[in-house]
């Protein structure tokens, strides 16, 4: 419907919904009697076609839709691998990329992963920091690839040099001995959860472990990407930290099952 208050108000015509004309004068009573008066004149002012008007920087606005774009890819074809998307998903993700002009690459986590997977011959993890630092982290005795990158963003962020154990032995080794030992895992290395736990448990009598960790709110809004599937528990615990996490649709081992 032609929006009547938007003409009274301004003497341009404009469209909108039915609903939302018909329901504005009750809107505009609430306002009047909240605020003593409505900051909107018409349906049109406050619709969804005014938040362009939000906008203050495109360019920043466009790489972010790009970088969305590329982590829906990402999220589409690790369904694929994992029976929980189809392909048609990912065909509909991928004609978009096109039509915006991104390929993967373009997301500056996902070469880096893919660079220290190829040199260390194992499962990689690479984190771009808030002001583009990119830090990765390899699969060791010890660690996951995720759990190793986490440990170094962190130490990065707390002005920690990179040779600096931040996690004390005597907090790794009782988990490792509870995963193998008395809950029959096979692999000693630890997840992101059990890597944080450790951490805090050094934090305890290590200035530097505390450091590491009152930094990892520092992470929120950070990106990530890992050379393979992660594990359920890892997944989560980007999720948590606030980290916008992406996997290569590829199963670490070799076993059917995940």
């Amino acid at each position: 419907m032609i929006d009547p208050f938007h003409l009274d108000a301004y003497g341009i015509t404009t469209v909108n919904y039915n609903r939302d004309i018909e329901i504005f004068p009750v809107l505009q009573d609430m306002f009047t009697e909240i605020y003593g008066e409505s900051p909107y004149k018409s349906p049109t002012d406050m619709g969804v076609n005014m938040a362009g008007n939000c906008i203050i920087d495109d360019e920043a606005c466009r790489d972010a839709s790009k970088q969305e774009i590329i982590r829906r890819y990402y999220t589409a074809i690790d369904g694929i691998a994992d029976g929980t998307r189809t392909e048609r998903e990912a065909e509909k993700i991928e004609l978009i990329m096109k039509q915006a002009g991104v390929k993967t690459s373009d997301r500056a986590v996902v070469p880096a992963a893919e660079a220290r997977a190829r040199d260390t011959g194992a499962p990689a993890t690479a984190f771009e920091l808030s002001d583009g630092t990119i830090v990765t982290g390899k699969t060791s005795a010890l660690f996951g690839g995720t759990a190793a990158a986490l440990l170094n963003s962190l130490k990065v962020l707390a002005g920690i040099p990179h040779e600096v154990h931040v996690i004390e032995a005597h907090a790794l080794e009782p988990l490792q001995k509870l995963k193998t030992s008395y809950l029959g895992s096979k692999n000693p290395r630890l997840h992101t959860d059990e890597t944080m736990i450790a951490l805090s448990i050094s934090a305890s009598e290590n200035e530097d472990a505390r450091k590491a960790l009152e930094a990892l709110p520092l992470l929120k809004g950070c990106q990530a990407h890992s050379s393979v599937m992660l594990a359920p528990v890892d997944i989560r615990m980007m999720k948590k930290i606030g980290v916008q996490l992406t996997c290569n649709p590829v199963y670490e081992g070799k076993s059917i099952f995940y």
